[in-house]
């Protein structure tokens, strides 16, 4: 490699061991795909762009990075291969040895129109890539292809592990591959990715008591909500659908409320957010929100810079007055913006959202990249099959214009009330823009909905768990309840502590028990105590699953802290195993 991934520290981000953590549990999947792609018109040089593929793997080894946890800690490692750049002809000529046989060449039939058919296998070449899995202890968690549509017509498709990648990183890897594929050389980025890393977690350490007593009096873990067309809310990653909003109306409606109130565009969608939640009967509101965690030294890198933060409420007034109070929350949570909640409070069980609604909104200043001699179109939202909770809302607002669509669990919330949602945030922003002063009551308001129509039905996920909400198997508090079984309570051999060996059940519960209270700093824990109601976090996961291995041989699943992240479910994984 031409750059160093960590020179003196090899610790992974916290974003990234958070990430590790929800994927070895079993909970993360394709949600952390993350798809870009870039339709690329003109006499395009095959050889230069895979070179440039290759060039942006070197600046950015982050790319090619192999994860591994030891000592309780994730490190980072560089990868045993760079990112491969695939090259694929779509028209019926000959792919690259190292793609044919792998990608089906498609052929135009009688039946069937050329381009058509060249869209369609473009189509399924994209859903593949986005569908097949990164390993991210083996790496690399990046992979290019370069798929030709028509003599002058190519696409370009990058797929990156969130654990690596994040929105601003598209702009980031465009800008660099469009000036690699110039001739023009890529400089060393200033600071390596483990120094970023590192200075990221210095400045968590030192923020983490002023988050702690920040967050004490707002988060409440809140897994219900009231929307139209509910079925029963999720807070796990799930096969996923779309549905659009009116991006012109939305992006009219945020500038004309912006600047009427001084307040930025991202203020007023979050504003009419929790006031149209509100008006459908949630009395507390909360929206996590994706947030930039990038500084000045990072601007250039590629890396998952993005903490997931809730903003709480619980809206009155007018519009404009709660439009200012927004302001200042958010403002208010700017402060702590690098700290993860789970790590300020505990009590956070591995899930893939905090919260069952949630926005990314990302605002893209820069000019679209320019490559030499080719027209580039950019799909900067590129939706990759699943949502991490109930009701996700995406926007992108460029100097193009914005786009925006709401990303939906079927499983959670029907489409029709999906487009309700849609439709009532447009009417909110026209409604607010034209009186801003009004009163919210007097504001274009959906009515009141009911709660979800049937109980929360024990609907399985993709990885064969209840979803999220369903907690009449188990006791509140722990991400996914169902499923639990004699394991989690120490049954079998040697259950009452009875019966010989220096490693009986009640000698493994005391030596388990001593580890939760040294590395939770609790004294006082009960068999069943849940690991996260007493504080625990995905590192202390892995903290106990080193100290089981160092101590019995054993190595502990992820699934165990989602199904029973208690001392009695580790004890009976013990005896279970050995």
């Amino acid at each position: 490699m031409t750059a160093s991934l960590v020179d003196e520290w090899d610790r992974a981000s916290l974003a990234q061991h958070g990430m590790w953590v929800t994927e070895r549990a079993g909970a993360g999947g394709r949600v952390y795909a993350m798809p870009l792609a870039v339709r690329l018109d003109g006499p395009l040089d095959v050889d230069a762009m895979l070179a440039a593929c290759a060039a942006v793997a070197a600046r950015h080894p982050v790319l090619a990075a192999a994860m591994t946890e030891r000592e309780g800690l994730l490190r980072l490692l560089p990868g045993r291969t760079p990112p491969p750049a695939r090259f694929t002809d779509l028209t019926g000529g000959a792919g690259t040895a190292e793609t044919t046989g792998t990608i089906r060449t498609i052929r135009t039939t009688e039946t069937a129109d050329a381009a058509e058919v060249v869209d369609a296998a473009a189509a399924e070449l994209v859903e593949a890539e986005i569908a097949r899995p990164f390993d991210l202890e083996a790496g690399p968690p990046a992979r290019f292809t370069l798929a030709r549509l028509a003599p002058e017509r190519h696409l370009l498709l990058l797929v990156a592990h969130h654990a690596v990648f994040d929105g601003m990183s598209k702009d980031v890897v465009l800008a660099d591959l469009a000036a690699a594929y110039g001739g023009r050389a890529l400089a060393p980025l200033a600071v390596p990715y483990g120094e970023a890393a590192r200075a990221e977690q210095d400045r968590v350490d030192a923020g983490l008591a002023a988050a702690a007593e920040f967050w004490r009096e707002r988060w409440h873990d809140d897994r219900e909500v009231l929307l139209p067309g509910l079925v029963a809310p999720s807070l796990r990653a799930a096969p996923g659908e779309t549905a659009g909003l009116d991006a012109a109306a939305l992006g009219s409606g945020l500038a004309a409320v912006a600047e009427g109130l001084g307040v930025t565009r991202f203020e007023a969608l979050m504003t009419a957010l929790h006031v149209l939640l509100h008006a459908y009967g949630n009395e507390r509101v909360a929206v996590a929100a994706d947030l930039s965690t990038r500084t000045e030294g990072t601007r250039d890198h590629v890396g998952p810079f993005v903490n997931e933060l809730p903003v709480v409420s619980a809206p009155h007034g007018t519009f404009a007055s709660f439009a200012r109070e927004t302001r200042e929350e958010l403002r208010a949570v700017y402060l702590h913006r690098e700290v993860p909640l789970a790590r300020a409070l505990g009590g956070i069980s591995p899930r893939s959202a905090l919260t069952p609604v949630s926005v990314s909104y990302r605002r893209r200043t820069g000019p679209a990249p320019a490559f030499d001699g080719l027209d580039a179109s950019v799909d900067w939202a590129m939706f990759n099959g699943a949502v991490r909770n109930t009701l996700h809302l995406q926007v992108v607002d460029a100097p193009e214009g914005l786009s925006a669509r709401l990303l939906f669990n079927p499983r959670a919330i029907g489409r029709a009330g999906c487009e309700s949602v849609a439709a009532d945030l447009v009417a909110l922003l026209r409604g607010a823009a034209a009186r801003p002063d009004a009163p919210l009551g007097e504001l274009p308001l959906p009515p009141r909905v009911q709660g979800p129509a049937v109980a929360a039905p024990a609907v399985p996920d993709p990885a064969g768990k209840a979803a999220d909400g369903e907690t009449a198997a188990g006791a509140a508090g722990s991400d996914d309840t169902a499923g639990s079984d004699a394991t989690g309570s120490g049954a079998g051999p040697d259950a009452t502590g009875s019966g010989g060996g220096p490693d009986s059940t009640a000698e493994i519960t005391a030596e388990v028990t001593a580890i939760w209270r040294e590395l939770l700093g609790v004294d006082e824990i009960e068999p069943d105590d849940d690991l996260f109601d007493l504080g625990g976090h995905s590192l202390t996961i892995t903290q106990i699953i080193s100290r089981v291995r160092d101590r019995y041989g054993v190595e502990l699943s992820f699934e165990l802290f989602i199904d029973t992240p208690t001392v009695a479910g580790v004890t009976g994984e013990i005896a279970g195993s050995r």
